[in-house]
């Protein structure tokens, strides 16, 4: 055996693959599986399919708008520093929407920048009433 870091890795025999070659053959499958988007107007049309129900939608405008408030009153205090607490609620209803409403694994996990990006533009249109009118 040869130890590469904190990974044994067997030496290849012939047609075995070693722990290295079954890794990198999950890695592939996993992202090969999974859409990639080329650009947010790409990931929009899914995001949106990802919070389909109503209460998924809710949850997530309720945790953003809690967001804002812990960051506003962050400032105010005088504590602006401690903002990035204020992701815990913002994310804590959105997961809880996912996982137990939709049903589906929440898109920031594969997509965190987009996702984020999608949750305010989710926001933005559910506070001006357009969101209705846009459904997949």
């Amino acid at each position: 055996m040869l130890l590469c870091g904190r990974v044994y890795f067997t030496q290849r025999r012939e047609g075995a693959k070693t722990r290295k070659g079954k890794f990198r053959d999950y890695l592939t499958a996993k992202f090969m599986a999974e859409r990639q988007f080329k650009s947010f107007v790409e990931f929009w049309p899914y995001y949106l399919g990802e919070h389909s129900k109503p209460a998924t939608r809710l949850l997530h405008c309720v945790g953003s708008l809690v967001a804002i408030a812990v960051v506003v009153t962050f400032i105010a205090i005088g504590k602006w520093w401690l903002f990035p607490l204020a992701l815990i609620p913002g994310y804590a209803f959105a997961w809880i929407g996912h996982f137990f409403i939709e049903n589906n694994r929440p898109a920031t996990f594969t997509y965190p920048l987009w996702s984020f990006m999608g949750d305010w533009k989710m926001l933005a249109l559910m506070l001006t009433g357009r969101l209705q009118n846009r459904s997949r």
